[in-house]
């Protein structure tokens, strides 16, 4: 039996569609359908149900659903000890992070990396989701909230405060009464900068909405509005300046940086983390304000 058969089966059973297994794998969707099909050959078990809108597990691929995965946290725990064996940092790191800190803080920064260890690649990842470290998905990531992941190790090294910014012009021509606001829209509405925007809006309008950062920002900086973002994005951006604010703000946001037990004493892993330890630290004046 051909494992990479296996990490298809199991990767096809997550999402139920060729074409979004294909995306996560670097595929085509005929490759995806060709190495399922050959398992089920192998197995002599038919481990899909072929549906109008995707691939369904039958009661004996669900079944063996369980048995795979078994097989895959087997596999991956070879590859993460070998990972994680001591020596020089060289190799590539994966490194998730939320799509702005990614881009705009960290991407500028880590870059500085590569000169001191030419051998060390960084491969940045800017991600909402909260990616996987057990399967490899990433080897460390950066996250926003206290980590729930059972087997990880996690260490706070820094937050990440947020203020009011707007245009310049934007605020030369409005009168404060007469100030609309930037926010997210009700997917985001739970977290606590949305929270706090609302608060200082009270009964004036909030003119835009978005399900990102980046919009958040650019809206301001086109001087639509108000918006709350991080001080990173508002101190290092001309365009923008800060309004001072008509409530407390909300306490800064933890960065909490995790790592699988099994890579925490790789070399290229451990540089990475210390790199990642030493700018939050440098730069906490702009980070948390």
């Amino acid at each position: 039996m051909n494992w990479d058969d296996l990490r298809v089966f199991l990767a096809l059973a997550r999402s139920g569609s060729l074409s979004a297994t294909a995306r996560a794998l670097g595929v085509d969707h005929s490759t995806v359908a060709r190495r399922v099909a050959a398992l089920e050959s192998d197995l002599g078990v038919r481990l899909f149900d072929r549906l109008p809108r995707g691939y369904a597990p039958t009661p004996e691929g669900e079944e063996f659903v369980d048995l795979a995965r078994r097989v895959e946290d087997g596999v991956l725990a070879v590859e993460r000890h070998a990972r994680g064996q001591p020596g020089e940092p060289a190799g590539t790191v994966r490194l998730s992070a939320p799509p702005a800190l990614a881009s705009h803080f960290l991407a500028p920064r880590l870059a500085r990396l590569r000169r001191s260890m030419p051998k060390l690649v960084v491969e940045l990842i800017g991600d909402i989701r909260a990616v996987s470290l057990t399967r490899r998905e990433a080897d460390l990531a950066l996250r926003l909230s206290r980590p729930e992941d059972d087997g990880l190790i996690a260490r706070r090294i820094g937050a990440m405060g947020y203020g009011l910014y707007a245009a310049r012009d934007y605020l030369d021509g409005h009168a404060p009464a007469d100030w609309e606001f930037i926010g997210y829209d009700e997917s985001l509405g739970h977290v606590p900068q949305q929270h706090w925007l609302r608060q200082v809006a009270g009964d004036r309008p909030v003119a835009f909405r978005a399900n990102d950062l980046m919009s958040l920002h650019a809206a301001a900086r086109a001087g639509i509005g108000i918006a709350a973002i991080p001080h990173f994005l508002g101190r290092s951006d001309p365009a923008l300046t800060m309004v001072p604010a008509e409530a407390t703000p909300p306490r800064p946001r933890d960065l909490w940086l995790l790592v699988h037990p099994d890579l925490r004493r790789s070399a290229r892993v451990r540089a990475v983390m210390d790199a990642l330890v030493a700018i939050i630290t440098a730069e906490r004046p702009l980070l948390e304000d």
